[in-house]
This record gives structure tokens, C-alpha cells and sequence, in this order.
């Protein structure tokens, strides 16, 4: 099923096009770092956000001391808030979902962030989520019906 697109994709390979994906996520890589630091961690091509580190983000925004849910559940909540609050459409919403609960920040499109409205604006969606969440981990119930729908 992958194949045509991946044919696709090699035939309009173009090496400038991916050191503009490149560029764009380093630029939201900066605004990334302003507001978690040390909690963001870089690759030559991606920012992530250890699927650890987010839980203990979430946590402490939410004043929770022990943990109510498991990383790879905090980072589907946290996918599942970026895009009901903030459009933001991740791999995890695509029936292609990841192989590691870490948030991956690659090859953005420019003109997409453009359209956001800038790195900076969508470092802004991305701790808004992370407060968010920190809501959603407080109330264990809350959690469950963000991932699983009400009962």
C-alpha cells in the first residue's frame, strides 16, 4: 500500500527540499528549548520529547506525584490534545502509529509552520498541550475517556 508513495516520493526527491524540513523542525527546535531545556532532545534531523520526560512534564504541571498512567499513554493523550486543541495532526492519527511512545519533531514543512504561524507559535500549542496534560493525569477518569471515549 506504501509503495506508490514512497515511488512517488523518491521521484521528487530533491536534497534542497530536505534541508528545508531540516531548517523548519531546528527552528522549532530553538522554541522548543526555551520552555523545556534539558527535557529536549536533539538528532541532526529531529527534536523529540523522551516519552519519560513528558509524563514527569505533565506530571508536575498537574501536581501529580505519582504516576496514574504509563508514557506510551501520556504521549497518546498529549497527540490526541495537540490535535483536538491545536490541529496538529501526528503519526499517531495516521493508522501508522510509531514505533516508540517519544514525541518526534522531523522534517516540518516551512510552509506549513508558516501557515501555523511561525516556530515560535507552535512551541507555544506544544506547551499549552503539555499544561493540558498535566490536567488530564490529575484526574486518572479524564484520562481514560480522552484515550478511550465515555463509558
Amino acid at each position: 500500500m506504501c509503495y506508490a508513495a514512497v515511488v512517488r516520493t523518491l521521484e521528487r526527491y530533491n536534497p534542497r527540499r530536505v534541508q528545508e524540513l531540516v531548517a523548519a523542525t531546528k527552528q522549532v527546535a530553538a522554541e522548543l528549548r526555551l520552555s523545556l531545556g534539558a527535557k529536549l532532545h536533539e538528532t541532526p534531523t529531529t527534536a523529540q520529547i523522551l516519552a519519560d520526560d513528558l509524563l514527569e512534564i505533565a506530571m508536575k504541571r498537574g501536581g501529580v506525584t505519582r504516576p496514574t498512567c504509563v508514557p506510551y499513554e501520556a504521549a497518546a493523550a498529549f497527540c490526541m490534545l495537540l490535535l483536538q486543541h491545536h490541529g496538529v495532526l501526528t503519526v499517531h492519527f495516521v493508522g501508522m502509529p510509531p514505533g516508540t511512545a517519544n514525541i518526534l519533531f522531523k522534517f516540518i514543512p516551512p510552509e506549513t509552520l508558516q501557515k501555523f504561524g511561525g516556530a515560535a507559535r507552535f512551541a507555544k500549542a506544544v506547551d499549552d498541550v503539555l499544561t493540558r496534560l498535566g490536567e488530564y493525569v490529575s484526574e486518572p477518569a479524564k484520562l481514560s475517556a480522552l484515550l478511550f471515549g465515555e463509558a
